[in-house]
């Protein structure tokens, strides 16, 4: 069946980021157009057409792509669960994420992100954006939870979703290292620890 020029533009577009994300991936900063291009079957023309050029397809290489927080499973979670259950199941789905064998490739991915946005400030904000953009997705799952008989408000949830992802991605990436060996059980207990006064805040 024939793509309409609509969709083909569409497919086109998910070929060059899904190119860019494994070329930057192995070659970080050195990332080259004309290897994304050819590596996603396509011209460096099409890239230009698309994005206006390299720089147009990292930032929406970077905007796909938030971070390894999956909100799946707070989505999966059925409504009226309490607080604690939301992040407990949320640290123990990040713990499987980081055990998995393809954790490392990913892992890798946003080390050469990194050293592709600390040279470029454009793409610095773009990833900072992103990054802010996905911690109010997440606190936006866990306002209105309830916690020790009241519902979380908004403001908890901001600082307790930055308080998640930061704990997470460092707890993650040491397994993915092979740091240590933590087990699901000690994530899940680190989640459930960040649940203080102190890390809330006022209500």
């Amino acid at each position: 069946m024939r793509l309409t020029r609509a969709e083909s533009k569409a497919a086109n577009r998910r070929a060059l980021i899904d190119a860019a994300r494994e070329v930057v991936g192995r070659e970080g900063a050195n990332a080259k157009l004309e290897d994304i291009a050819e590596l996603a079957g396509l011209t460096t023309g099409a890239v230009y057409s698309l994005f206006g050029g390299k720089s147009g397809l990292m930032v929406a290489m970077i905007d796909d792509y938030t971070g390894p927080l999956d909100l799946g499973p707070v989505e999966e979670i059925a409504p009226g669960r309490p607080l604690e259950e939301v992040v407990v199941s949320i640290a123990r789905q990040y713990w499987r994420m980081s055990a998995d064998p393809e954790a490392a490739t990913l892992l890798l991915f946003e080390i050469r992100v990194m050293d592709l946005v600390l040279n470029d400030a454009e793409l610095l904000t773009k990833l900072n954006t992103a990054i802010n953009a996905s911690q109010a997705q997440l606190a936006a799952h866990l306002a209105g939870l309830e916690h020790a008989g009241v519902p979380v408000t908004r403001e908890q949830a901001v600082r307790l979703a930055r308080a998640l992802k930061a704990m997470l991605s460092g707890l993650g990436q040491a397994v993915v290292l092979g740091v240590h060996g933590s087990s699901e059980e000690y994530f899940a207990d680190v989640a459930r620890a960040l649940i203080t006064p102190g890390v809330l805040g006022p209500a």
